[in-house]
């Protein structure tokens, strides 16, 4: 573990969080090989706020750029939103979500936090999925929080294909790719 000089830590600590705001006290103190409180006391000088300040910040940012769904279609709390481009959003598991018996999640709230951010990334007021590939990898078990990204990696005309992953902590629990069609207005029929 590299060691650092306590500007050093600062400066890598703030590279780090311009990079990825959602990382925990705790992460950063076992990546730097720190105390938390002395990741606590850095931050306090850099004047970073903590991570659930740092993620609310993040999440307005990124809810007043959805197009295709409303906020409140979001499953989970999304953490991050490049139209076109790029997804991220959080689901914690809670008693509601899980099977009784066996205490983990049933798929279909993972499959919606997934969904809804393949459509809530394409640049479009409209948008549905045409089809999915998805695979779980492992349960997710009561009171773990799922991490989701969606990234566009191919758009032709108005058909963009989503590739998925969700994790819990490093491990991955679901990955695929989904393809969602872009409408430019309702796709109602009277």
């Amino acid at each position: 573990m590299t060691r650092y000089r306590k500007q050093e830590r600062r400066d890598a600590l703030k590279s780090a969080l311009s990079h990825n705001p959602f990382l925990t006290d705790e992460e950063l103190a076992q990546r730097f090989g720190v105390s938390v409180s002395t990741i606590r006391l850095d931050r306090g000088k850099l004047d970073i706020p903590e991570v659930r300040l740092r993620t609310l910040a993040v999440a307005h940012e990124s809810v007043s750029t959805l197009k295709a769904l409303g906020q409140q279609e979001i499953i989970g709390s999304l953490l991050e939103l490049r139209i076109g481009e790029y997804a991220r959003s959080e689901l914690m598991i809670d008693e509601s979500m899980v099977l009784a018996k066996a205490r983990v999640a049933r798929g279909h709230h993972l499959f919606a936090q997934v969904n809804s951010l393949a459509i809530a990334v394409v640049d479009a007021e409209v948008a549905v999925t045409g089809s999915t590939r998805l695979k779980f990898v492992r349960p997710v078990l009561l009171g773990e929080r799922v991490v989701a990204e969606g990234n566009v990696i191919k758009r032709k005309d108005n058909k963009y294909w989503v590739e998925v992953v969700a994790e819990v902590g490093e491990e991955q629990v679901l990955k695929g790719r989904l393809v969602v069609f872009a409408f430019a207005g309702s796709i109602r029929r009277e």
